[in-house]
């Protein structure tokens, strides 16, 4: 009997804890970017690209060209290469993954290209998915192998990584087809018209000046890019401001830990952890600077995931949420790969943004010296 009601205790004390509202969540569309499908990074760590690679999309929308379906892989491909070598210069210390940030992209672009999902598709083993863990599992196993020699390192370890990559995700191409006409990875970027220079990255954390660019501390932040720091509400009006006029967002943030439930596609952040009537809907923290620095020096919010934000809905209390466009397919999920992400999570979770530099205000820009 003891054991059972410790049992029914621990039930309903848990109960109480993570009791949550039955009232849905019901959305009204205030403004919404038109983009492309949503598709999935499958078992891989790829959030960067997929989520950068849409908001390249969509740009490419925006200004008038044909819908393009951007290979992600191909990135990845080219980002980890000079990651290796990273890791091996700084023996060891340097972060080496599958992970990464927006920047990746736009410095592949302006090394290396892109090119269509069709033209590489980077999956090379047989399946219909994006699986890498063997593949990260035998480059990490590499790049610790050379620097565990006792002997001189050869050249030929970086050779070692090129053929892997080309096994596991297919040599990329230096020339293709593409509706009837030739290109290069870099004539087919030239092509496009997206300028690297026109995007800018934006964080918000008060132990560095605000108004000043610094290198975000992030392992995943791996080419120690700097982001222009700005203040909490500043950084929301840009959000705002970017999704009012036709811009998408690449954002930055943490889904990790609580709050971001993958049943209700949905993201909140509960003022209290009590039980609370069935006909309310959850009431929500207001968030400050405090709380977002506090967040990210404990750790509580990191930058796990990066999703493309594409539009801003209210729900039936006309609390604000913004539309984000995840990669993780859109089948059996609520509203079909696509999640609301209220705003007070928004101030709370977000690590960074990416935006084009044209929707920033003029007050902002001129604080920035942009």
């Amino acid at each position: 009997m003891k054991v059972k009601f410790i049992l029914l205790l621990t039930i309903l004390i848990f109960s109480v804890a993570f009791a949550q509202s039955n009232i849905e969540q019901k959305f009204n569309m205030l403004h919404e970017v038109k983009t492309t499908p949503v598709k999935s990074q499958g078992k891989t760590g790829t959030c960067w690209s997929f989520a950068t690679s849409s908001f390249l999309e969509n740009e490419l929308i925006r200004l008038g060209k044909d819908e393009l379906d951007i290979s992600e892989m191909f990135t990845v491909r080219y980002k980890l290469v000079p990651m290796a070598e990273k890791y091996i210069r700084y023996h060891g210390t340097s972060n080496f993954g599958s992970g990464g940030q927006a920047h990746d992209v736009f410095d592949v672009i302006k090394k290396h290209g892109i090119v269509p999902e069709e033209v590489y598709s980077g999956k090379n083993i047989g399946l219909d998915y994006h699986n890498q863990a063997e593949m990260s599992s035998v480059l990490q196993g590499m790049l610790d192998g050379v620097l565990s020699s006792k002997d001189k390192i050869t050249p030929n370890w970086k050779k070692s990584i090129e053929a892997v990559l080309d096994i596991y995700l297919g040599t990329p191409p230096s020339n293709f087809k593409y509706k009837g006409k030739n290109y290069t990875p870099k004539s087919f970027a030239d092509e496009t018209g997206i300028d690297s220079d026109n995007y800018i990255e934006l964080t918000s954390y008060t132990h560095q000046p605000f108004y000043e660019k610094f290198n975000l501390q992030l392992p995943d932040n791996w080419t120690n890019n700097e982001y222009y720091n700005i203040p909490i509400n500043e950084l929301i009006a840009i959000m705002d401001n970017s999704i009012e006029n036709g811009y998408s967002i690449a954002w930055d943030g943490d889904t990790g830990k609580d709050n971001f439930d993958r049943k209700e596609g949905i993201a909140i952040v509960s003022e209290n952890k009590e039980i609370i009537e069935e006909d309310e809907l959850a009431k929500e923290k207001q968030i400050t600077q405090k709380d977002r620095q506090e967040a990210f020096e404990n750790f509580d919010v990191t930058d796990d995931h990066l999703m493309n934000i594409v539009g801003i809905a209210e729900n039936q209390e006309g609390t604000k949420f913004y539309y984000t466009k995840n990669s993780w397919g859109s089948k059996n999920k609520k509203y079909d790969g696509f999640w609301y992400m209220s705003e007070q999570y928004v101030r709370l979770k977000t690590i960074a943004i990416l935006v084009h530099k044209d929707i920033i205000p003029d007050k902002i820009k001129a604080s920035l010296k942009i």
